[in-house]
């Protein structure tokens, strides 16, 4: 049987036949979009649901719940790019990596250029990966577009798996960050502009290849620089 589920904006009975998840929510501040994952109902966009995502037990403070991705064809697929036209941003999320595999993309923004006339697609997107070694993991933070092409990953800053960690990536008008529980992991200038609208992944890469194993709270997308002291994410519990 197909275990895939197309929901439009959201729907509790279609996450039900999908193996039992509640739904993807998108609150928060004027600027700024949140979507827990353990609380998928609200989403006012196309959702496809691909295996069969659990929703368990999260931080508190990031909803009280999550999902947990199997790291094989678990994956939610999400109609919108929400920080499409930011000229500067604080993307961050509040996830439990369990290891595995060594490379694993497990949240996705994807412009869709094909639809810009004139445009040359390039890939422009951004990433949150980890690289996994043994019982740690190192982040990987990821944006392309046509001025630009910059990894942030530090492989010797290390954190355990099997916790829950925050993580962040930021852009002020000229300097790139990445950060986990509110520490620098690493920095480079970028000549970034702003990206288009498109298409979302979470568990997977947008190609569906590097499946996530582990669960994911909250993801939270704000369209101006946040300092590490104003992250609204959940430090680790």
């Amino acid at each position: 049987m197909d275990r895939r589920q197309l929901l439009i904006g959201g729907g509790a009975a279609g996450l039900a036949a999908t193996g039992g998840c509640a739904s993807l929510a998108g609150r928060g501040l004027a600027d700024q979009t949140v979507w827990r994952f353990g609380d998928l109902d609200r989403l006012a966009a196309p959702l496809t649901i691909e295996g069969a995502p659990l929703r368990i037990e999260g931080p508190a403070s990031a909803g009280g719940s999550a999902l947990q991705f199997d790291g094989v064809d678990d994956a939610l697929f999400i109609g919108r790019h929400p920080l499409a036209g930011a000229s500067t941003f604080a993307f961050e999320a509040v996830f439990r990596p369990d290891g595995g595999a060594f490379e694993q993309r497990w949240l996705h923004l994807q412009s869709d250029e094909a639809l810009v006339p004139g445009q040359t697609p390039v890939g422009t997107r951004f990433l949150f990966e980890i690289r996994v070694y043994g019982d740690q993991w190192a982040l990987d933070a990821f944006v392309k577009g046509p001025t630009y092409n910059q990894t942030l990953l530090f492989p010797d800053k290390r954190h355990p798996v099997g916790r829950w960690h925050h993580v962040a990536q930021t852009y002020d008008g000229t300097t790139y960050r990445a950060f986990v529980d509110g520490v620098l992991q690493g920095e480079a200038a970028v000549a970034f502009t702003p990206q288009g609208p498109g298409r979302a992944s979470v568990g997977t890469r947008i190609n569906r290849v590097n499946y996530f194993n582990g669960a994911i709270a909250e993801a939270r997308f704000t369209r101006r620089f946040l300092r590490p002291d104003q992250f609204t994410g959940v430090r680790p519990s």
